[in-house]
């Protein structure tokens, strides 16, 4: 490989947009590998240990986790000041990461947990909502997005869009109005963009 970092990434998967996120705020560019999730590469899974994306390979390592791959964007190059609140961000992306994205898939994916309750994990996850409502300034830490609030903001799309208008309908306000500037941003635009499925020998698809 060049020098040029290479991200494994799943379009619609919220770890992988966080991670794109973070890069396209850096401006670093990177080759971008598609992966099926029904269908991985053979090389992906040869590179990622966890064998889920995001999977991020420079010349001198490997980062398998979105929050590292951030982190690595972001201490390169962080024009937005996203590392501002970086430490106080980490309580809130750990809720989002544990007790929110478990609430979220049991909500999300009812077939596969069929021993647990849709509804009253939808109640679970909603607890978050009312944290982060009352967080909101109009942004977590202020007038600015931070890492939290570009760490948080995928979950909370996908969670919204489980029953956008049971969403909707909530007392919500705040997290309504954060989470649509960020759905009609152009960083949002720029990271969602699609690509074929990457397999090996094709030509090289830069990102972004």
């Amino acid at each position: 490989m060049d020098n040029r970092p290479i991200l494994y990434s799943f379009r619609r998967c919220p770890y992988a947009i966080r991670a794109r996120l973070a890069i396209y705020s850096a401006g670093i560019q990177v080759e971008l590998r598609e992966v099926l999730l029904r269908e991985k590469a053979p090389k992906f899974l040869e590179t990622s240990e966890s064998k889920t994306v995001p999977c991020l390979q420079t010349k001198d390592t490997i980062l398998d986790e979105s929050l590292e791959i951030m982190i690595w964007a972001l201490n390169i190059n962080d024009p937005e000041n996203w590392l501002e609140e970086s430490e106080s961000s980490l309580d809130l992306i750990t809720t989002c990461d544990g007790p929110f994205k478990k609430a979220l898939d049991r909500t999300k994916y009812p077939n596969r947990y069929p021993e647990e309750d849709a509804q009253e994990n939808r109640m679970h996850a909603s607890k978050f909502l009312n944290l982060l409502e009352s967080e909101l300034k109009p942004c977590l830490f202020g007038e600015k997005l931070r890492l939290a609030d570009m760490a948080i903001l995928p979950f909370v799309r996908q969670f919204a869009h489980i029953d956008f208008d049971w969403f909707s309908s909530q007392p919500w306000p705040k997290v309504a109005i954060w989470l649509e500037n960020f759905k009609t941003s152009e960083m949002f635009s720029s990271v969602m963009k699609k690509y074929s499925k990457w397999e090996e020998n094709d030509p090289v698809a830069l990102f972004p």
